[in-house]
């Protein structure tokens, strides 16, 4: 997964969300600040897991297009590109809404972090993107214009309308024993995972004694509720202040090490069939009705049958000033990497994003990760961050989306 250059949190005594000066520069509208603030790895790291998708419904509202012209984007277009599950039609730059304002430098970080792990297509490109890392805005436009095309990004077939979400990297306390308070268990993955496809099912792993003779002894650590294991197990990776048997307490990172390989099924989906009308913000409305409905706390868990396990990680300060990798293997960088469907847009590849509802966009994003609930040709996941106000705003986000992939011209 993907951040952008923010400092990381440091091990203290508390958990503090990650601070509003290090989100203004993807939080684009004061309407959006008062009201939320008033706000996978190895070599080749497995998806993160999905996300539950709430707030706004999508609306067919379209995305506004600036058709200034362009400097330098004379040259006659390409063909149209079969990618996958997706078309690429080739467009003047002066479709892309938003072109001549947005901030470059910002999402020249995740490109360099791209660089790291380098598509082929982009391999050769590196070493001008990597120098231009100091250039001015106006420098990185023109070098953008003479060296990739735009392509808007259509699906194959059906319906164009594309839909962006946003999922977040969860903070949580944890202890490293099962002490009064902390019960919720995150496992590792157990012996015989890939021998049994698909693995059991959460209900089976909370109840059948094979299962859980699998997994004793691969407990990382425990959470103080389970709808919190749930929450980390759905965005597929966080950190944790886990409090060690000796009382000291230290930050790490959990990151996405396989699933069980069940069918995910929405639990937010599951509390709108059981009558429930509010699931927004997510976890906390969610964390309401089972403080209402103890008696069935594991029938909500148990509606998702999906299991995610994890492997700990060191976090050094150099590691928390980013987020976790992604699926290209990368770190994330918040409001600059979109998980997206590998087969309609290769990992490590720069796309032009627009969208409006609460979250409006016009911006540079990297395509750095992927998630079980993101198929299609345009469908995102925006990386919103680390901590609760990434949380937040994470939770808000399910609107229409405008998807053009930068391609090297040939």
């Amino acid at each position: 997964m993907n951040t952008s250059s923010t400092s990381a949190p440091k091990a203290s005594s508390k958990i503090s969300p990650m601070p509003m000066n290090q989100l203004h520069q993807w939080l684009l509208s004061g309407a959006i600040v008062g009201m939320l603030a008033g706000c996978a790895s190895g070599p080749a790291p497995a998806p993160r897991g999905d996300i539950p998708v709430a707030g706004p419904s999508a609306s067919t509202t379209p995305v506004p297009s600036s058709r200034a012209d362009v400097p330098g984007d004379t040259a006659a277009l390409p063909p149209a590109i079969t990618q996958g599950k997706s078309r690429w039609v080739p467009v003047r730059w002066a479709e892309l809404p938003g072109f001549p304002d947005d901030a470059l430098h910002e999402a020249w970080n995740a490109w360099l972090k791209s660089c790291e792990r380098p598509p082929p297509a982009f391999a050769s490109l590196c070493p001008e993107i990597r120098q231009l890392a100091i250039g001015e805005g106006d420098e990185q436009r023109a070098w953008m214009v003479r060296r990739l095309q735009p392509y808007r990004v259509e699906p194959l077939q059906g319906a164009s309308d594309g839909l962006l979400t946003s999922y977040y990297e969860p903070v949580l306390e944890a202890s490293r024993q099962p002490v009064a308070g902390f019960s919720a268990p995150l496992y590792r993955t157990p012996a015989g995972l890939a021998s049994r496809k698909p693995w059991y099912t959460r209900q089976e792993i909370d109840t059948l004694p094979q299962a859980r003779a699998a997994l004793q002894g691969r407990e990382i650590a425990y959470l103080a509720d389970p709808i919190d294991a749930l929450v980390l197990q759905i965005q597929g990776s966080g950190r944790l202040r886990v409090r060690e048997a000796d009382g000291s307490t230290r930050f790490v990172r959990v990151a996405f090490a396989g699933s069980n390989e069940q069918p995910y099924r929405s639990v937010n989906q599951w509390l709108l069939s059981q009558g429930v009308t509010r699931i927004n913000p997510w976890p906390d409305a969610t964390k309401a009705w089972a403080a209402q409905n103890p008696q069935r706390v594991n029938e909500l868990l148990w509606s998702n049958p999906r299991y995610v396990f994890f492997r700990e990680e060191a976090l050094s300060d150099l590691d928390a000033a980013f987020g976790p990798r992604g699926a290209q293997g990368v770190p994330l960088t918040p409001g600059r990497s979109i998980a997206v469907d590998p087969q309609s847009i290769p990992y490590g590849t720069p796309v032009w994003l627009a969208s409006t509802g609460v979250l409006p966009l016009q911006r540079l994003v990297l395509a750095q990760d992927t998630g079980s609930a993101i198929v299609g040709a345009v469908r995102a996941d925006y990386f919103a961050g680390t901590g609760d106000e990434a949380g937040l705003l994470a939770a808000r986000v399910k609107q229409p989306l405008s998807l053009w992939v930068l391609w090297p011209k040939r």
